[in-house]
């Protein structure tokens, strides 16, 4: 049974490109042994993540995510059974946010900053996936 899991936190300072691409490296060194596909949206105060796979390996994920002391304020957005894979070309992608058109995310938030906390999950992903269809998720992550 395939699952996705969204979910938003702020990453502990400093947030250096150092710390993104180690994230991003043991994400795709470990996502693909345990048939987990997804993507990271991130700014300096702000990671999002879409893991998509079978229920238990995401759920042991985002557990250890939730533990990882990289990451503060760790919130699951939503958790759901899905009938195939939106991100399925990466074992983690990647996409800074900063880069993207401030009209974009004023079609999903109260103001043009990227705030999963105080929306609806729903828009959010729906952010995520309007990305993926722009092709705006950089490397394919395999």
């Amino acid at each position: 049974m395939l699952v996705h899991c969204l979910y938003a936190s702020r990453p502990r300072p400093p947030l250096t490109q150092s710390v993104v691409d180690a994230i991003l490296e043991q994400s795709r060194r470990n996502n693909r042994a345990r048939g987990i596909t997804g993507i990271l949206c991130f700014t300096d105060e702000v990671f999002i993540q879409v893991l998509e796979g079978g229920r238990d390996p995401v759920s042991e994920l985002f557990a250890g995510i939730a533990k990882d002391d990289r990451h503060t304020d760790v919130r699951l957005l939503l958790f759901d059974e899905i009938p195939e894979r939106r991100f399925g070309s990466w074992t983690m992608g990647r996409v800074g946010i900063g880069k993207s058109n401030h009209a974009l995310l004023l079609k999903y938030y109260e103001q043009a900053s990227l705030d999963p906390f105080a929306a609806p999950a729903q828009a959010t992903l729906s952010l995520l996936n309007e990305i993926s269809d722009a092709g705006l998720i950089a490397g394919t992550g395999r």
